[in-house]
Protein backbone atom coordinates (compact mmCIF):
# COMPACT_ATOMS: atom_id res chain seq x y z
CA UNK A 1 0.00 0.00 0.00
CA UNK A 2 2.85 1.99 1.09
CA UNK A 3 3.38 1.89 -2.82
CA UNK A 4 1.00 3.97 -3.61
CA UNK A 5 1.95 6.92 -2.36
CA UNK A 6 4.57 7.23 -5.19
CA UNK A 7 1.41 9.13 -7.28
CA UNK A 8 1.97 12.04 -4.67
CA UNK A 9 4.96 12.57 -5.14
CA UNK A 10 4.97 12.38 -9.22
CA UNK A 11 1.89 14.66 -8.03
CA UNK A 12 4.07 16.99 -6.14
CA UNK A 13 6.88 16.62 -8.71
CA UNK A 14 4.93 18.51 -11.64
CA UNK A 15 3.31 20.53 -9.37
CA UNK A 16 7.30 22.35 -8.55
CA UNK A 17 8.15 22.04 -12.07
CA UNK A 18 4.61 23.88 -13.61
CA UNK A 19 3.88 26.57 -10.55
CA UNK A 20 6.92 28.44 -12.38
CA UNK A 21 6.18 27.74 -15.65
CA UNK A 22 2.61 28.87 -14.76
CA UNK A 23 3.47 32.15 -13.23
CA UNK A 24 5.36 33.19 -16.86
CA UNK A 25 1.86 33.07 -18.80
CA UNK A 26 0.67 36.33 -20.30
CA UNK A 27 -1.90 37.72 -18.36
CA UNK A 28 -4.73 37.24 -20.32
CA UNK A 29 -3.89 34.00 -19.68
CA UNK A 30 -2.53 33.69 -16.35
CA UNK A 31 -6.65 33.71 -14.61
CA UNK A 32 -7.78 31.17 -16.30
CA UNK A 33 -5.69 28.61 -17.59
CA UNK A 34 -2.51 28.94 -15.29
CA UNK A 35 -4.95 29.12 -12.62
CA UNK A 36 -6.96 26.46 -13.46
CA UNK A 37 -4.23 24.12 -14.07
CA UNK A 38 -2.51 24.73 -10.62
CA UNK A 39 -5.84 24.17 -8.89
CA UNK A 40 -6.11 21.04 -10.72
CA UNK A 41 -2.83 19.68 -9.82
CA UNK A 42 -3.62 20.76 -6.14
CA UNK A 43 -7.14 19.17 -6.28
CA UNK A 44 -5.53 16.17 -7.56
CA UNK A 45 -3.11 16.07 -4.44
CA UNK A 46 -6.13 16.57 -1.98
CA UNK A 47 -7.66 13.80 -3.83
CA UNK A 48 -4.56 11.49 -3.10
CA UNK A 49 -4.55 11.73 0.49
CA UNK A 50 -8.05 11.73 0.90
CA UNK A 51 -8.14 8.41 -0.97
CA UNK A 52 -5.13 6.95 0.65
CA UNK A 53 -6.82 7.52 4.18
CA UNK A 54 -10.12 6.96 3.32
CA UNK A 55 -11.73 3.61 3.46
CA UNK A 56 -13.95 4.85 0.54
CA UNK A 57 -10.58 4.82 -1.67
CA UNK A 58 -13.05 3.99 -5.20
CA UNK A 59 -15.06 7.39 -4.57
CA UNK A 60 -11.69 9.34 -4.49
CA UNK A 61 -9.84 7.27 -7.22
CA UNK A 62 -12.57 7.78 -9.66
CA UNK A 63 -12.90 11.32 -8.98
CA UNK A 64 -9.22 12.20 -9.44
CA UNK A 65 -9.40 10.02 -12.43
CA UNK A 66 -12.20 12.31 -13.88
CA UNK A 67 -9.45 15.40 -12.74
CA UNK A 68 -6.25 14.11 -14.01
CA UNK A 69 -8.11 13.26 -17.80
CA UNK A 70 -9.27 17.52 -17.51
CA UNK A 71 -5.96 18.07 -16.61
CA UNK A 72 -4.82 16.62 -19.94
CA UNK A 73 -7.09 18.52 -21.76
CA UNK A 74 -5.69 22.09 -19.88
CA UNK A 75 -2.23 20.93 -21.04
CA UNK A 76 -3.09 20.38 -24.61
CA UNK A 77 -5.17 23.59 -24.81
CA UNK A 78 -1.73 25.44 -23.78
CA UNK A 79 0.21 23.49 -25.97
CA UNK A 80 -2.42 24.50 -28.82
CA UNK A 81 -2.15 28.49 -27.77
CA UNK A 82 1.46 28.04 -27.92
CA UNK A 83 1.97 28.69 -24.27
CA UNK A 84 4.23 25.10 -24.46
CA UNK A 85 7.07 24.24 -26.47
CA UNK A 86 6.72 21.10 -27.95
CA UNK A 87 9.64 19.71 -25.74
CA UNK A 88 7.75 21.11 -22.47
CA UNK A 89 4.27 19.75 -23.64
CA UNK A 90 5.98 15.65 -24.11
CA UNK A 91 7.68 16.50 -20.98
CA UNK A 92 4.39 17.54 -18.71
CA UNK A 93 2.39 15.07 -20.83
CA UNK A 94 4.50 12.01 -19.95
CA UNK A 95 4.40 13.35 -16.32
CA UNK A 96 0.81 13.24 -16.25
CA UNK A 97 1.27 9.85 -18.02
CA UNK A 98 2.82 8.79 -14.92
CA UNK A 99 0.57 9.96 -12.75
CA UNK A 100 -2.37 7.62 -14.62
CA UNK A 101 -0.32 4.86 -14.81
CA UNK A 102 -0.18 4.76 -11.18
CA UNK A 103 -3.70 5.24 -10.51
CA UNK A 104 -4.77 3.09 -12.77
CA UNK A 105 -2.52 0.03 -11.42
CA UNK A 106 -3.71 1.81 -7.91
CA UNK A 107 -7.27 0.98 -9.07
CA UNK A 108 -6.93 -2.60 -9.94
CA UNK A 109 -5.42 -3.36 -6.82
CA UNK A 110 -8.22 -1.93 -4.66
CA UNK A 111 -10.73 -4.05 -7.34
CA UNK A 112 -8.84 -6.82 -6.52
CA UNK A 113 -8.76 -6.74 -2.96
CA UNK A 114 -12.32 -6.10 -3.10
CA UNK A 115 -13.01 -9.08 -5.05
CA UNK A 116 -10.96 -11.50 -2.92
CA UNK A 117 -12.80 -10.25 0.40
Amino acid sequence: MKDNIKILNKNYDLLLYLIPILNKFPRNQKFLLSDRIENSLLDIQELILKAYYSKQKLEYLNSLNIKLENLRYLVRLCFDLKLFSQKRYEFISKAINDIGLELGSWIKYINYAQKIK
